[in-house]
């Protein structure tokens, strides 16, 4: 009989098991960042339906995705807030207990929370621990008649609840203010204490805690690790196992960093990279936000250059009123616009303002290669939908009578602008860039700042220098990275065939008739300077500037 209850229990458990789990997730309204597009299509693809959540209207939701009035849940008249950050938090906490108790067969998880494999349980518990101390909540599942699902319920129902897990001296503190007329709201205590904290408390206090997954099944990466995710070629194995079903983003602190440090959008090379390219989710087309701290220093930058230098300034001006001096500079265009040129990740615009500033109020021709990340060189289609241009933008204010150029193997002719002319070109040979520029004039300043695939810069330069007029300047960027996919095997880096010139004055290619084809044009260039990232002469070259005779 023994052998046949058992039998009876694991038959019972493989059933369950076998059920599928709905994922649940809310998104407050607005549009949704590639981070968590990302995410919620990663549920999808790994078989599961997914619900999401919301109050106001939302764009760039993926496909496949159920929406929901977040109001059938939780009414938003009083959404809750913690007072230091302003997130909406607290919201989320009550909003995903109260869902889970309408719901079965489901379970939340963040929107930066990034599935691995479909989430399996045999009894509807569905929770890890983050470290040692904490058992976190960004991805729950709790069966509607479990303990601890009532115990959160019930303390979430008091904001003035007093949560006695942070020790006996902070429950002390709140007792006496609570008895003096003046309790603390839930919003200025602990960040935390209606999520994690709460759920590792009353997890433990239930027994329920037993069916926490180890660390490596929902957070294998600690807050302190959330960059490896964004380091190229890095190693995930001592971190993703066989056992991990999701991975935890951090998604606030990781929006700030790809938009602060990356350029907006992680290396192709490193994981988050490749997770995108593996859902076929293009950053372009859902850019993330700035960050407030960026808006505030972007909105002093503008109010400061607006201001008059005061007759008797201090010995040291604070950063808000240093920048620009009253004057418009490239770099503040570049970090208001978003493009990576700026101060945020490749800094090219500090040489820039030097070298263009002579051409600003000049009828100038202007041509850039190159005009979105995020094309076939991340591994994303060329016909990709383009909803922006913040270099172009940024060249349109700063050159203020040029007739502004773009050339782009993607579509943007959307674009309209009496000073600016789109040019629809894959550069992969120079028979296309030859007919694609028939219809431009010379031109006075050339960017290349497209696939960075070393063939293609050196078919542009070909076809295009003789076209740049006297005195004219021909730029290309990021000399140091070239696409994997497009890179000709053997081929002569272009930062090399550069090098190579400034050393002994003559061009040296792998293929002697490009080898022939730069030296034919030795004559009419009268200066060539290679500088490093960043402007720090320990790392590699990253842009070359060639002026013409």
């Amino acid at each position: 009989m023994p052998n046949v209850d058992n039998n009876r229990r694991k038959a019972e458990a493989n059933r369950q098991m076998s059920k599928d789990y709905q994922i649940a997730a809310l998104w407050m309204q607005g549009p949704l960042s590639f981070l968590e597009q990302l995410c919620l299509k990663s549920f999808v693809d790994a078989g599961h339906h997914v619900k999401l959540y919301h109050y106001g209207e939302l764009q760039n939701v993926p496909d496949g995705i159920e929406l929901a009035s977040a109001d059938d849940v939780l009414p938003d008249y009083n959404v809750l807030t913690h007072a230091r950050t302003g997130s909406p938090a607290l919201h989320s906490d009550i909003f995903r207990y109260k869902m889970l108790a309408q719901s079965s067969h489901t379970i939340w998880a963040d929107t930066d929370a990034y599935c691995m494999k479909k989430f399996e349980t045999p009894n509807g518990h569905f929770y890890g621990w983050e470290s040692v101390k904490h058992i976190n909540g960004g991805v729950l599942g709790l069966p509607q008649d479990c303990d601890t699902l009532g115990e959160l319920l019930e303390f979430t129902s008091d904001e003035y609840a007093i949560p006695t897990w942070y020790g006996d001296e902070y429950t002390r503190e709140l007792e006496e203010a609570r008895d003096a007329g003046n309790p603390v709201h839930a919003s200025e205590q602990p960040w935390g204490v209606w999520g994690p904290h709460a759920v590792t408390h009353f997890l433990h206090k239930t027994g329920e805690a037993k069916h926490a997954l180890p660390q490596e099944g929902l957070y294998p990466f600690t807050y302190k690790d959330r960059r490896m995710m964004l380091k190229r070629n890095f190693d995930t194995a001592p971190y993703i196992t066989d056992n991990t079903y999701s991975v935890h983003l951090y998604g606030r602190r990781m929006r700030a960093r790809l938009v602060e440090k990356e350029g907006g959008a992680p290396h192709r090379k490193s994981l988050l990279g490749q997770l995108l390219v593996k859902h076929a989710i293009d950053p372009a087309k859902a850019p993330l936000p700035m960050p407030r701290a960026m808006k505030e220093a972007a909105a002093a930058k503008v109010e400061a250059a607006s201001t008059p230098v005061p007759a008797a300034v201090p010995k040291r001006l604070p950063a808000a009123e240093r920048v620009g001096r009253g004057q418009m500079n490239l770099t503040d265009l570049a970090d208001s616009y978003g493009s990576d040129k700026g101060s945020t990740k490749h800094r090219y615009t500090e040489l820039y303002q030097m070298l263009f500033l002579p051409f600003r109020g000049r009828k100038i021709n202007f041509l850039e290669m190159g005009l979105l990340i995020g094309g076939p060189e991340h591994g994303i289609d060329k016909d990709r939908k383009t909803e922006d241009l913040p270099s172009i933008r940024m060249w349109m204010e700063y050159f203020t009578k040029a007739q502004v150029h773009g050339l782009d193997v993607s579509d943007f002719s959307w674009f309209k602008h009496d000073r600016f002319k789109f040019f629809r070109c894959d550069m992969d040979t120079r028979e296309n860039i030859n007919e694609a520029s028939k219809s431009m004039p010379d031109m006075d300043i050339i960017i290349d700042d497209a696939s960075h695939a070393s063939h293609h810069q050196q078919n542009a330069f070909l076809e295009l220098f003789p076209r740049l007029n006297s005195g004219g300047l021909y730029i290309v960027e990021d000399l140091r990275w070239q696409p994997r996919m497009m890179e000709q095997k053997g081929i002569t880096k272009t930062a090399d065939l550069f090098q190579i010139y400034q050393r002994d004055g003559v061009f040296s290619h792998t293929d002697p008739q490009v080898q022939d084809q730069f030296n034919a044009l030795r004559a009419d260039i009268s200066g060539c300077f290679v500088f490093q990232a960043g402007y720090n002469k320990r790392k590699r070259d990253q842009v070359a500037v060639i002026h013409k005779r």
